[in-house]
């Protein structure tokens, strides 16, 4: 059985929402699943996952969020060659940069993602919670 944890932050509850989605696809497809948030989650953990998806909205001027996020991902992005990987995320303005640098940033490190990633702006509608009910059970 594939174990795949569903990594988040959130500061208003759309990219929970998305989390809780991601998770629930993952479990749809028979992983054993797990979802955190980044206190709950380091390099340590990685070797004990087949896969991960992470989950953070756009922040500032179009980054990840700098406090809790940020931190934990810098310390697990080092160990993430070889799993299978994918990112979601929401937005309330731009168009997405934040998520195509950390897709830049993901594949400098050698990640090779799962799927898509998927983006939702604001709150999540029933396509993008579909988008990241796929996102889950392609890590599988």
């Amino acid at each position: 059985m594939s174990k795949v944890a569903v990594v988040y932050w959130s500061g208003t509850g759309n990219t929970k929402q998305m989390a809780e989605a991601v998770l629930e696809g993952a479990k749809g497809a028979g992983a054993d699943a797990s979802i955190f948030e980044p206190d709950g989650f380091n390099a340590d953990a990685v070797s004990e996952y087949d896969a991960i998806a992470f989950g953070c909205p756009a922040m500032g001027a179009e980054e990840l969020e700098d406090s809790e996020f940020e931190p934990m991902f810098s310390d697990v992005e080092n160990s993430l060659s070889g799993k299978k990987i994918a990112l979601f995320g929401s937005y309330g303005w731009g168009d997405g940069e934040w998520m195509r640098n950390w897709e830049d940033r993901c594949s400098s490190d050698g990640v090779s993602f799962a799927c898509d990633s998927v983006m939702a702006n604001e709150i999540p509608d029933a396509d993008a919670l579909k988008k990241c009910n796929a996102l889950g059970a392609a890590l599988v």
